[in-house]
């Protein structure tokens, strides 16, 4: 009962977390222009269609070009549901279909039609996103097939995952030495080595995580001699690993498009493969003369005798039988470039395209599992017997639209609950490269039991020899209120206060006669209003112009995985209701506070942070430090 429970309480939360998702994209798009749709990223207006080509299964597939708005950032990606629309009648002139690629400013819309409506040369087209039903479906089956797997014996690795079992080990087995590895994460690789069923790869800030996986994956491979699924929730994280494990020199084969459109990466996808391969000329051929039936066929009109539609009949019929033709040759050459990969590499939802569908792995790694919902999790770890799961807990959670089903577990991710339930296949990498270990010790003491030490190459890094890399200026009692910008805040202020104090830094900087070339800058801020005011400082900081490539201004989820050599953060909130909102999501606050290589700044008002005990700890840190300052020292500035 407990294990029906288990499933039935996911399944549920994620029936809420749908209905949330499917009523904000309503009000995205219900009653909306193709204008503020195309504002929102869910839309692509105006497109022009640069191609066309029949598919599998007999559909059309077509190729759009976005000709305007291109700088627009849009949720349009390989896989979702689209539909192809006239401006002409939006509400009649449309098709559904899927999109089977994107890249840059093109992409391709498998229509579920055969042929082009003749509308499409009326007025102007777009593409707009539909909602994503399917990715629901898929987490919905998973969880389903997993609930019903557990009650049988083959539902060993499912018992494990949910704390019926315990997870064992091959303790008889030799341990791998891998040049360039500190002891910890030689210590991970040997974990999932030797792990039967789970092993759990713990990977704070700049600890190394993805070399150790990519290590790690490379012995796996070489050990078991079977094919390896890596997945992770986003195609950036996806892409990221592919490339790094295709300069290992192994065998990877992309499912799904890359995020990162580039060279590399293309070559390790299913198309660039298949175009490669030499039954390819077979198909194009077989493609053309497929098109060329067709074309024939639709020149007869609809006043025709029988002779004519016994023609049209046979001409379409023809056409049928030579794109069957091509759906077996194209399953022949999938079939043997997935039997030749040693590494299949898919986002969470995309380890169920319909390519890779039946494959089962040995072993199936999840990176970035602190930031995957469970029920898309169960997708591919219905495809293993061992699974691998790499991340951190403490940085940024799931997205979820639902606060309700955040509120009630959907948050809690199934790295987090195997972190709890099974300590013993936890691997905590301890060391970083990434930080001064100051700006590392206040997230090491609260989120890592202060069990991080900084790599002695970077534990002393400073910005010049006289420069403390850590500093908290306290705007408490300076009157910089926020303000309320829609459902945003602001504190106009702040954001104009920071960006004197970084002149004040830059200007020392230039003074220091160590200092070579313009450090790498971030300034972040948990609020996407005070990212807009931020942008647009930056733009009049004159002195900065020069400097611009190196500055990056955006929300701190955006900088997740990424790292600067200084790090500001304009905490936002001040008010006399001592409300910080979201400030209060601690992991996000970790992420903002772990940026940083040599100086961390944080600006924000002590009277309303220090209602929690996490700021309250962080502001007693920073005194410690000597790292205390009142923006009122720099009024004057």
């Amino acid at each position: 009962m407990a294990i029906t429970a288990y499933f039935n309480s996911l399944l549920q939360l994620l029936s809420q977390e749908r209905e949330e998702d499917r009523q904000s994209y309503l009000r995205l798009t219900a009653s909306s222009s193709a204008a503020e749709r195309r504002a929102n990223g869910l839309t692509w207006y105006p497109v022009a269609i640069r191609g066309s080509e029949m598919s599998r299964g007999d559909y059309l597939t077509v190729e759009v070009e976005r000709t305007t708005h291109q700088d627009i950032a849009h949720q349009l990606r390989f896989g979702v549901s689209a539909v192809l629309f006239s401006n002409h009648d939006p509400q009649q002139d449309r098709v559904e279909g899927t999109v089977t690629f994107q890249g840059g400013n093109r992409l391709k819309l498998t229509l579920r039609t055969d042929e082009l409506p003749e509308w499409a040369d009326n007025g102007k087209l777009g593409i707009d996103l539909l909602f994503d039903d399917n990715s629901y479906d898929e987490m919905q089956q998973a969880l389903k097939q997993a609930a019903a797997l557990v009650e049988k014996p083959e539902g060993h690795l499912a018992k494990i995952l949910i704390g019926e079992k315990k997870p064992s080990f091959d303790t008889e087995m030799p341990p791998v030495t891998v040049p360039g590895l500190n002891t910890v994460q030689q210590e991970a690789v040997n974990k999932i080595l030797s792990a039967n069923e789970l092993a759990i790869v713990h990977g704070p800030p700049g600890t190394g995580k993805t070399t150790t996986l990519v290590q790690a994956i490379k012995a796996l491979v070489q050990k078991d001699r079977q094919k390896i699924l890596v997945v992770a929730p986003s195609n950036t994280a996806v892409d990221l690993l592919s490339e790094k494990l295709a300069d290992e020199g192994l065998n990877v084969l992309r499912v799904g498009n890359p995020a990162r459109v580039s060279e590399r990466l293309t070559s390790l996808t299913l198309d660039s493969k298949m175009s490669g391969h030499a039954s390819m000329k077979e198909i194009k051929r077989l493609k053309k003369q497929a098109s060329e039936y067709k074309n024939l066929a639709h020149k007869y009109k609809r006043n025709f005798g029988k002779a004519e539609r016994e023609q049209r009949k046979a001409l379409f019929d023809e056409a049928h039988k030579i794109m069957k033709e091509v759906d077996k040759t194209e399953q022949y050459i999938t079939d043997d470039l997935i039997a030749k990969a040693q590494v299949v590499t898919a986002t969470l939802v995309g380890a169920n395209h319909y390519t890779v569908r039946n494959v089962r792995y040995k072993t199936v790694v999840i990176d970035e599992a602190g930031q995957a919902l469970e029920p898309a999790c169960w997708i591919p770890i219905l495809k293993a017997e061992k699974v691998i799961l790499a991340g951190d807990h403490c940085q940024l959670p799931p997205t979820i639209k639902s606060t309700g089903a955040a509120r009630e577990g959907l948050s809690n991710t199934l790295l987090e609950k195997c972190v709890a339930l099974h300590p013993e296949a936890v691997v905590l990498l301890e060391e970083q490269y990434r930080m001064h270990e100051m700006i590392m010790g206040y997230s090491s003491s609260v989120f890592y039991q202060d069990k991080l030490k900084a790599h002695h190459t970077v534990a002393r890094r400073q910005l010049f020899a006289t420069d403390i890399p850590l500093a908290f200026i306290d705007t408490a009692g300076c009157g910089f209120d926020e303000k309320t910008e829609g459902t945003s805040t602001t504190n106009p202020e702040e954001a104009s206060f920071l960006f004197r104090h970084l002149l004040q830094l830059v200007a020392a900087l230039k003074e220091q006669p160590e200092s070579d070339a313009f450090p790498e800058i971030a300034i972040i801020s948990p609020y996407k209003q005070q990212v807009y005011l931020l942008q647009e400082q930056l733009q009049h900081a004159t002195e900065l112009q020069p400097h611009l490539a190196r500055i990056s201004v955006n929300t701190i989820d955006s900088f997740q995985g990424q790292e600067r050599d200084i790090v500001y953060i304009s905490m936002t909130r001040s008010n006399a209701d001592n409300n910080i909102g979201f400030l209060s999501d601690i992991r996000r606050m970790n992420v903002a506070m772990t940026r940083a290589r040599k100086k961390l700044v944080v600006v924000g008002d002590s009277a309303t942070l220090s209602q929690l005990p996490f700021y309250a700890g962080f502001i007693a840190y920073a005194e410690a430090k000597n790292a205390y300052q009142s923006a009122w020292e720099f009024m004057d500035l």
